[in-house]
Protein backbone atom coordinates (compact mmCIF):
# COMPACT_ATOMS: atom_id res chain seq x y z
CA UNK A 1 0.00 0.00 0.00
CA UNK A 2 1.08 3.50 -1.08
CA UNK A 3 1.27 6.39 1.26
CA UNK A 4 2.11 9.84 -0.28
CA UNK A 5 2.95 12.57 2.46
CA UNK A 6 2.18 16.41 0.97
CA UNK A 7 4.51 18.79 3.02
CA UNK A 8 6.73 15.90 3.38
CA UNK A 9 9.81 17.95 4.47
CA UNK A 10 7.34 18.72 7.25
CA UNK A 11 8.85 18.76 10.97
CA UNK A 12 6.19 16.52 12.19
CA UNK A 13 6.35 13.85 9.39
CA UNK A 14 8.74 11.35 11.49
CA UNK A 15 5.73 10.81 14.20
CA UNK A 16 3.71 9.46 11.02
CA UNK A 17 6.69 7.49 9.94
CA UNK A 18 7.38 6.21 13.34
CA UNK A 19 3.91 4.83 13.84
CA UNK A 20 4.06 3.13 10.28
CA UNK A 21 7.29 1.39 11.59
CA UNK A 22 4.90 -0.65 14.22
CA UNK A 23 2.57 -1.98 11.78
CA UNK A 24 3.22 -4.97 10.85
CA UNK A 25 -0.14 -6.94 9.39
CA UNK A 26 -0.98 -7.63 6.10
CA UNK A 27 -1.89 -4.67 4.11
CA UNK A 28 0.28 -2.42 5.77
CA UNK A 29 2.08 0.75 3.88
CA UNK A 30 4.72 -0.59 1.63
CA UNK A 31 6.02 2.80 0.44
CA UNK A 32 6.21 6.20 1.25
CA UNK A 33 6.40 9.21 -0.33
CA UNK A 34 7.34 12.85 0.56
CA UNK A 35 6.58 15.58 -1.50
CA UNK A 36 7.65 19.15 -0.64
CA UNK A 37 8.75 22.38 -2.83
CA UNK A 38 12.10 22.78 -0.71
CA UNK A 39 14.90 20.39 -1.28
CA UNK A 40 17.05 20.72 1.97
CA UNK A 41 13.64 19.98 4.32
CA UNK A 42 12.86 16.92 2.10
CA UNK A 43 16.65 15.85 2.83
CA UNK A 44 16.78 16.57 6.65
CA UNK A 45 13.47 14.43 6.91
CA UNK A 46 14.62 12.08 4.87
CA UNK A 47 17.77 11.83 7.02
CA UNK A 48 15.64 11.60 10.31
CA UNK A 49 13.42 8.49 8.50
CA UNK A 50 16.64 6.54 7.92
CA UNK A 51 17.48 6.43 11.67
CA UNK A 52 14.39 5.29 12.44
CA UNK A 53 13.78 2.84 9.98
CA UNK A 54 17.30 1.14 11.36
CA UNK A 55 16.67 -2.28 12.39
CA UNK A 56 13.42 -2.73 11.31
CA UNK A 57 13.64 -5.16 8.74
CA UNK A 58 10.09 -4.46 6.76
CA UNK A 59 10.52 -0.46 6.93
CA UNK A 60 8.37 1.11 4.38
CA UNK A 61 10.36 2.03 1.54
CA UNK A 62 10.82 6.20 1.62
CA UNK A 63 10.97 8.20 -1.67
CA UNK A 64 11.52 11.45 -1.45
CA UNK A 65 10.43 13.79 -4.35
CA UNK A 66 9.53 17.29 -5.64
CA UNK A 67 7.28 16.34 -8.68
CA UNK A 68 3.83 16.11 -7.68
CA UNK A 69 2.48 14.55 -10.27
CA UNK A 70 4.62 11.01 -9.90
CA UNK A 71 3.98 11.85 -5.71
CA UNK A 72 -0.04 11.09 -6.48
CA UNK A 73 0.12 8.45 -9.14
CA UNK A 74 -0.74 5.10 -7.76
CA UNK A 75 -1.28 6.60 -4.27
CA UNK A 76 -3.84 4.89 -1.96
CA UNK A 77 -3.53 7.71 0.59
CA UNK A 78 -3.02 10.91 0.29
CA UNK A 79 -1.75 12.98 3.81
CA UNK A 80 -1.80 16.28 3.52
CA UNK A 81 0.16 18.40 6.00
CA UNK A 82 1.23 21.68 3.46
CA UNK A 83 1.94 25.08 5.22
CA UNK A 84 1.43 27.43 2.68
CA UNK A 85 3.82 30.89 3.43
CA UNK A 86 5.62 28.33 5.92
CA UNK A 87 6.60 29.34 9.48
CA UNK A 88 7.52 32.71 8.27
CA UNK A 89 3.77 33.39 7.18
CA UNK A 90 2.38 32.39 10.15
CA UNK A 91 4.56 34.91 11.95
CA UNK A 92 3.48 37.78 9.82
CA UNK A 93 0.16 36.40 10.33
CA UNK A 94 0.03 37.02 14.45
CA UNK A 95 2.21 40.16 14.06
CA UNK A 96 -0.55 42.25 11.63
CA UNK A 97 -3.18 40.61 14.17
CA UNK A 98 -1.48 41.72 17.21
CA UNK A 99 -1.10 45.07 15.73
CA UNK A 100 -4.57 45.70 15.23
CA UNK A 101 -5.30 44.29 18.81
CA UNK A 102 -6.74 41.11 17.87
CA UNK A 103 -6.09 37.48 18.26
CA UNK A 104 -3.36 35.84 15.31
CA UNK A 105 -3.60 32.31 15.99
CA UNK A 106 -2.67 30.48 13.36
CA UNK A 107 -6.31 28.76 13.42
CA UNK A 108 -8.42 30.91 15.66
CA UNK A 109 -9.50 34.17 14.60
CA UNK A 110 -7.49 36.60 12.08
CA UNK A 111 -4.76 34.38 12.13
CA UNK A 112 -6.45 31.59 11.18
CA UNK A 113 -8.77 33.67 8.67
CA UNK A 114 -5.40 34.59 7.26
CA UNK A 115 -3.79 31.33 6.78
CA UNK A 116 -7.46 30.03 5.21
CA UNK A 117 -7.17 32.63 2.43
CA UNK A 118 -3.17 31.68 1.85
CA UNK A 119 -4.08 27.95 1.69
CA UNK A 120 -7.46 27.41 0.40
CA UNK A 121 -6.35 28.29 -3.13
CA UNK A 122 -4.11 25.54 -2.59
CA UNK A 123 -5.69 22.85 -1.17
CA UNK A 124 -8.41 23.51 -4.21
CA UNK A 125 -5.43 22.54 -6.64
CA UNK A 126 -4.43 19.51 -4.44
CA UNK A 127 -7.71 18.60 -4.77
CA UNK A 128 -8.36 19.04 -8.46
CA UNK A 129 -5.20 17.02 -8.85
CA UNK A 130 -5.90 14.52 -7.17
CA UNK A 131 -9.22 13.84 -8.28
CA UNK A 132 -7.82 13.52 -11.55
CA UNK A 133 -4.24 11.52 -11.14
CA UNK A 134 -5.20 9.49 -7.83
CA UNK A 135 -9.49 9.13 -8.10
CA UNK A 136 -9.38 6.16 -6.23
CA UNK A 137 -7.42 7.83 -2.97
CA UNK A 138 -7.93 8.13 -0.27
CA UNK A 139 -6.97 11.99 1.37
CA UNK A 140 -6.16 12.56 5.10
CA UNK A 141 -5.86 16.23 5.83
CA UNK A 142 -4.35 17.80 8.48
CA UNK A 143 -3.62 20.71 6.69
CA UNK A 144 -4.68 23.79 8.95
CA UNK A 145 -7.13 25.27 9.26
CA UNK A 146 -7.83 21.56 9.80
CA UNK A 147 -12.40 21.74 9.08
CA UNK A 148 -11.80 24.78 6.66
CA UNK A 149 -9.27 23.13 4.33
CA UNK A 150 -11.07 19.69 4.41
CA UNK A 151 -14.47 21.18 3.42
CA UNK A 152 -12.61 23.26 0.57
CA UNK A 153 -11.35 19.70 -0.86
CA UNK A 154 -14.35 18.11 -0.42
CA UNK A 155 -15.62 20.27 -3.17
CA UNK A 156 -13.79 18.14 -5.43
CA UNK A 157 -12.91 14.91 -3.44
CA UNK A 158 -16.41 14.39 -1.61
CA UNK A 159 -15.97 11.92 1.11
CA UNK A 160 -12.58 10.76 -0.02
CA UNK A 161 -11.17 13.58 1.95
CA UNK A 162 -11.73 13.58 5.99
CA UNK A 163 -9.90 15.43 8.01
CA UNK A 164 -8.22 14.72 11.35
CA UNK A 165 -6.52 16.18 14.52
CA UNK A 166 -5.60 15.19 17.97
CA UNK A 167 -6.66 17.69 20.31
CA UNK A 168 -10.57 16.35 20.71
CA UNK A 169 -8.82 12.84 21.22
CA UNK A 170 -5.59 14.09 23.64
CA UNK A 171 -8.46 15.61 25.83
CA UNK A 172 -10.72 13.01 25.97
CA UNK A 173 -7.80 10.87 26.82
CA UNK A 174 -6.29 12.77 29.19
CA UNK A 175 -10.36 12.58 31.40
CA UNK A 176 -10.46 9.15 31.25
CA UNK A 177 -6.99 8.66 33.06
CA UNK A 178 -8.08 11.65 35.35
CA UNK A 179 -11.32 9.38 35.77
CA UNK A 180 -8.98 6.67 36.12
CA UNK A 181 -10.50 4.35 33.27
CA UNK A 182 -8.51 2.80 30.12
CA UNK A 183 -8.67 5.64 27.40
CA UNK A 184 -9.11 3.39 24.87
CA UNK A 185 -12.17 1.81 26.33
CA UNK A 186 -14.19 5.10 26.76
CA UNK A 187 -16.23 6.56 23.75
CA UNK A 188 -16.35 10.37 23.95
CA UNK A 189 -19.19 12.51 23.20
CA UNK A 190 -17.48 15.38 21.28
CA UNK A 191 -19.28 17.90 18.74
CA UNK A 192 -18.43 21.08 16.88
CA UNK A 193 -16.10 21.89 14.07
CA UNK A 194 -12.38 21.66 14.17
CA UNK A 195 -10.71 23.67 17.58
CA UNK A 196 -14.04 24.55 18.35
CA UNK A 197 -15.61 21.85 20.43
CA UNK A 198 -17.08 20.14 23.77
CA UNK A 199 -16.51 17.08 25.34
CA UNK A 200 -20.06 16.67 26.70
CA UNK A 201 -20.06 13.27 28.10
CA UNK A 202 -17.58 10.20 28.22
CA UNK A 203 -19.01 6.67 28.26
CA UNK A 204 -17.42 4.28 30.52
CA UNK A 205 -19.01 1.08 29.83
CA UNK A 206 -22.28 2.70 28.80
CA UNK A 207 -22.23 5.09 31.72
CA UNK A 208 -21.64 8.86 31.55
CA UNK A 209 -18.57 9.39 34.16
CA UNK A 210 -18.58 12.72 33.35
CA UNK A 211 -20.93 14.34 35.64
CA UNK A 212 -18.50 12.54 38.67
CA UNK A 213 -15.36 14.50 37.37
CA UNK A 214 -17.60 18.21 36.92
CA UNK A 215 -18.54 17.37 41.02
CA UNK A 216 -14.61 16.97 41.95
CA UNK A 217 -12.77 20.08 42.29
CA UNK A 218 -9.41 18.14 42.84
CA UNK A 219 -10.22 16.35 39.90
CA UNK A 220 -10.86 19.04 37.96
CA UNK A 221 -7.54 20.59 38.76
CA UNK A 222 -5.90 17.60 38.08
CA UNK A 223 -5.19 18.02 34.05
CA UNK A 224 -4.72 20.84 31.64
CA UNK A 225 -8.39 21.71 30.40
CA UNK A 226 -9.32 22.37 34.32
CA UNK A 227 -6.50 24.03 35.31
CA UNK A 228 -6.65 26.21 31.72
CA UNK A 229 -10.16 26.92 32.43
CA UNK A 230 -10.91 26.61 35.45
CA UNK A 231 -13.43 24.50 37.60
CA UNK A 232 -16.11 27.18 37.85
CA UNK A 233 -16.88 27.54 34.38
CA UNK A 234 -16.57 24.00 33.51
CA UNK A 235 -19.43 22.92 35.94
CA UNK A 236 -21.26 26.39 34.36
CA UNK A 237 -20.62 25.03 31.04
CA UNK A 238 -21.51 21.31 31.60
CA UNK A 239 -18.84 20.53 29.59
CA UNK A 240 -15.24 20.13 29.12
CA UNK A 241 -14.17 22.51 26.14
CA UNK A 242 -11.40 21.67 23.14
CA UNK A 243 -8.20 23.99 24.85
CA UNK A 244 -9.01 26.42 21.37
CA UNK A 245 -11.67 27.80 22.99
CA UNK A 246 -9.64 29.72 25.64
CA UNK A 247 -9.15 31.73 22.67
CA UNK A 248 -12.96 32.76 23.23
CA UNK A 249 -14.08 32.70 26.96
CA UNK A 250 -11.09 34.60 27.78
CA UNK A 251 -10.22 36.07 25.00
CA UNK A 252 -8.75 40.01 26.13
CA UNK A 253 -6.42 37.92 28.72
CA UNK A 254 -5.22 36.00 25.97
CA UNK A 255 -4.53 38.67 23.48
CA UNK A 256 -2.71 40.69 26.01
CA UNK A 257 -0.46 37.91 26.97
CA UNK A 258 0.18 37.28 23.27
CA UNK A 259 0.97 41.14 22.89
CA UNK A 260 3.32 40.95 25.96
CA UNK A 261 5.29 37.51 24.81
CA UNK A 262 8.74 37.89 23.97
CA UNK A 263 7.93 36.46 20.54
CA UNK A 264 4.91 34.97 18.80
CA UNK A 265 4.86 31.42 18.61
CA UNK A 266 5.36 31.44 15.16
CA UNK A 267 8.48 33.19 15.65
CA UNK A 268 9.31 30.72 18.15
CA UNK A 269 8.90 27.73 16.06
CA UNK A 270 10.03 29.54 13.16
CA UNK A 271 13.28 30.11 14.52
CA UNK A 272 13.24 26.61 16.62
CA UNK A 273 12.87 24.42 12.91
CA UNK A 274 15.37 26.93 11.15
CA UNK A 275 17.76 26.05 13.72
CA UNK A 276 17.05 22.29 13.21
CA UNK A 277 17.38 22.29 9.38
CA UNK A 278 19.97 24.22 9.00
CA UNK A 279 21.94 21.56 11.76
CA UNK A 280 20.72 18.42 9.55
CA UNK A 281 23.22 20.21 6.94
CA UNK A 282 25.93 18.94 8.95
CA UNK A 283 25.93 14.86 8.03
CA UNK A 284 27.80 14.19 11.06
CA UNK A 285 24.61 15.39 13.18
CA UNK A 286 22.65 13.00 15.01
CA UNK A 287 19.19 13.23 12.58
CA UNK A 288 16.83 11.51 15.12
CA UNK A 289 18.18 12.43 17.99
CA UNK A 290 18.15 16.18 17.25
CA UNK A 291 15.07 16.34 15.89
CA UNK A 292 13.30 14.67 19.44
CA UNK A 293 15.38 17.03 21.45
CA UNK A 294 13.75 19.98 19.17
CA UNK A 295 10.19 17.60 19.55
CA UNK A 296 10.42 17.90 23.12
CA UNK A 297 10.79 21.53 23.48
CA UNK A 298 7.96 22.59 21.12
CA UNK A 299 5.90 20.47 22.78
CA UNK A 300 6.51 22.12 26.40
CA UNK A 301 6.22 25.33 25.41
CA UNK A 302 2.71 24.69 23.72
CA UNK A 303 -0.02 27.41 24.24
CA UNK A 304 2.45 28.77 26.84
CA UNK A 305 0.60 31.98 27.12
CA UNK A 306 -2.70 30.74 27.56
CA UNK A 307 -1.18 29.18 30.49
CA UNK A 308 0.20 32.25 31.91
CA UNK A 309 -3.08 34.37 31.39
CA UNK A 310 -4.80 31.21 33.38
CA UNK A 311 -2.24 31.05 35.88
CA UNK A 312 -1.94 27.73 34.87
CA UNK A 313 1.53 26.62 35.48
CA UNK A 314 3.85 24.70 33.34
CA UNK A 315 2.56 21.86 31.25
CA UNK A 316 2.80 18.39 33.52
CA UNK A 317 4.67 14.97 32.23
CA UNK A 318 0.78 14.00 31.75
CA UNK A 319 -0.54 16.97 29.58
CA UNK A 320 2.03 16.32 26.92
CA UNK A 321 0.65 13.25 25.37
CA UNK A 322 -1.49 14.36 22.47
CA UNK A 323 -4.25 12.79 20.86
CA UNK A 324 -1.33 11.55 18.43
CA UNK A 325 -2.74 12.64 15.19
CA UNK A 326 -0.28 9.72 13.55
CA UNK A 327 -1.96 7.17 15.17
CA UNK A 328 -5.73 9.01 14.72
CA UNK A 329 -4.57 8.96 10.92
CA UNK A 330 -2.96 4.97 11.34
CA UNK A 331 -5.77 3.67 12.67
CA UNK A 332 -8.23 5.36 9.80
CA UNK A 333 -6.23 4.08 6.98
CA UNK A 334 -6.13 0.31 8.68
CA UNK A 335 -9.71 0.87 9.37
CA UNK A 336 -10.31 1.95 5.40
CA UNK A 337 -7.85 -0.48 3.85
CA UNK A 338 -8.83 -3.24 6.42
CA UNK A 339 -12.19 -2.69 6.86
CA UNK A 340 -11.39 -2.67 10.12
CA UNK A 341 -14.53 -1.06 11.94
CA UNK A 342 -13.57 1.88 14.29
CA UNK A 343 -14.66 4.55 16.16
CA UNK A 344 -12.36 8.13 15.87
CA UNK A 345 -13.19 11.63 16.01
CA UNK A 346 -12.99 13.14 12.72
CA UNK A 347 -13.69 15.95 10.37
CA UNK A 348 -16.02 14.86 7.91
CA UNK A 349 -19.44 16.28 6.33
CA UNK A 350 -22.11 17.32 8.12
CA UNK A 351 -25.07 15.46 5.95
CA UNK A 352 -27.65 15.68 9.15
CA UNK A 353 -25.67 15.14 11.96
CA UNK A 354 -25.90 18.76 13.13
CA UNK A 355 -29.53 20.56 12.21
CA UNK A 356 -28.31 23.80 12.82
CA UNK A 357 -25.53 23.51 9.80
CA UNK A 358 -26.19 22.48 6.04
CA UNK A 359 -25.14 18.86 4.61
CA UNK A 360 -22.09 20.00 3.08
CA UNK A 361 -20.77 21.64 6.59
CA UNK A 362 -17.43 19.56 7.60
CA UNK A 363 -18.02 19.32 11.28
CA UNK A 364 -15.83 17.44 14.16
CA UNK A 365 -17.96 14.25 15.07
CA UNK A 366 -17.85 10.97 16.33
CA UNK A 367 -17.71 8.74 13.51
CA UNK A 368 -17.55 5.16 12.97
CA UNK A 369 -15.30 4.17 9.85
CA UNK A 370 -14.65 1.36 7.69
CA UNK A 371 -13.95 0.01 4.58
CA UNK A 372 -16.38 2.79 2.91
CA UNK A 373 -15.18 5.72 4.89
CA UNK A 374 -16.25 7.68 7.64
CA UNK A 375 -20.20 7.55 8.97
CA UNK A 376 -20.83 10.64 11.81
CA UNK A 377 -22.68 9.15 14.33
CA UNK A 378 -26.16 10.57 15.36
CA UNK A 379 -25.39 13.51 18.38
CA UNK A 380 -27.50 15.32 20.86
CA UNK A 381 -28.36 18.89 19.56
CA UNK A 382 -25.95 21.74 20.37
CA UNK A 383 -26.93 24.07 23.33
CA UNK A 384 -27.50 27.61 22.29
CA UNK A 385 -24.20 29.02 23.46
CA UNK A 386 -22.45 26.28 21.45
CA UNK A 387 -25.04 27.26 18.31
CA UNK A 388 -23.71 30.61 18.48
CA UNK A 389 -20.09 30.01 18.29
CA UNK A 390 -20.35 27.02 15.72
CA UNK A 391 -22.45 29.28 13.64
CA UNK A 392 -20.72 32.34 13.63
CA UNK A 393 -17.23 30.46 12.63
CA UNK A 394 -18.91 28.61 9.86
CA UNK A 395 -20.30 31.93 8.02
CA UNK A 396 -16.86 32.85 8.17
CA UNK A 397 -15.60 29.76 6.84
CA UNK A 398 -18.07 30.20 4.21
CA UNK A 399 -16.68 33.99 3.74
CA UNK A 400 -13.28 33.00 3.24
CA UNK A 401 -14.49 29.71 0.60
CA UNK A 402 -16.11 32.53 -1.54
CA UNK A 403 -12.90 35.07 -1.11
CA UNK A 404 -10.42 32.36 -2.35
CA UNK A 405 -13.10 31.45 -4.88
CA UNK A 406 -14.12 34.25 -6.62
CA UNK A 407 -10.62 36.84 -5.39
CA UNK A 408 -13.39 38.60 -3.86
CA UNK A 409 -11.83 41.15 -1.42
CA UNK A 410 -15.43 42.46 0.25
CA UNK A 411 -15.92 38.55 1.23
CA UNK A 412 -12.70 38.82 2.95
CA UNK A 413 -13.73 41.81 4.72
CA UNK A 414 -16.73 39.91 5.68
CA UNK A 415 -14.74 36.62 6.80
CA UNK A 416 -12.66 38.85 8.79
CA UNK A 417 -15.87 41.06 10.41
CA UNK A 418 -18.09 38.53 11.27
CA UNK A 419 -15.45 36.22 13.49
CA UNK A 420 -16.48 36.75 17.09
CA UNK A 421 -12.75 37.33 17.98
CA UNK A 422 -12.64 40.35 15.48
CA UNK A 423 -16.33 41.73 15.55
CA UNK A 424 -14.91 45.42 13.52
CA UNK A 425 -15.82 46.28 9.97
CA UNK A 426 -12.87 48.88 10.21
CA UNK A 427 -10.42 46.41 11.90
CA UNK A 428 -11.04 43.93 8.97
CA UNK A 429 -10.68 46.15 6.63
CA UNK A 430 -7.25 47.19 8.00
CA UNK A 431 -6.63 43.57 8.54
CA UNK A 432 -7.19 42.47 4.80
CA UNK A 433 -4.66 45.54 3.42
CA UNK A 434 -2.04 44.56 6.24
CA UNK A 435 -2.05 40.57 4.89
CA UNK A 436 -2.15 41.87 1.27
CA UNK A 437 0.85 43.93 2.23
CA UNK A 438 2.79 41.00 3.79
CA UNK A 439 1.29 38.02 1.62
CA UNK A 440 1.95 38.69 -1.98
CA UNK A 441 -0.07 35.08 -2.21
CA UNK A 442 -2.79 37.39 -1.23
CA UNK A 443 -2.80 39.49 -4.64
CA UNK A 444 -5.48 37.70 -6.06
CA UNK A 445 -7.88 39.49 -3.89
CA UNK A 446 -8.49 42.04 -6.27
CA UNK A 447 -12.16 42.22 -6.84
CA UNK A 448 -14.83 44.08 -5.27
Amino acid sequence: MKLTILGGGGFRVPLVYGALLGDHAEGRVSRVTLYDTDAGRLTAVARVLAEQAQGVPDAPEVVATDDLDEALRGADFVFSAIRVGGLEGRAADERVALDQGVLGQETVGAGGIAYGLRTVPVALDLARRIARLAPHAWVINFTNPAGLVTEAMSRHLGDRVIGICDSPVGLGRRIARVLGADPDRAWIDYVGLNHLGWVRALHIDGRDELPRLLADPALLGSFEEGRLFGADWLRSLGAVPNEYLHYYYFNREAVRAYQEAEQTRGAFLRDQQEGFYARMKDPAAPALATWDRTRAEREATYMAENRDAAGAGEREESDLESGGYEQVALALMRAIARDERTGLILDVRNRATLSVLDADAVVEVPCLVDANGAHPVAVDPLPYHAVGLVTAVKAVERAVLEAAESGSRSAAVRAFALHPLVDSVTVARRLVEGYREVHPGLAYLDRP
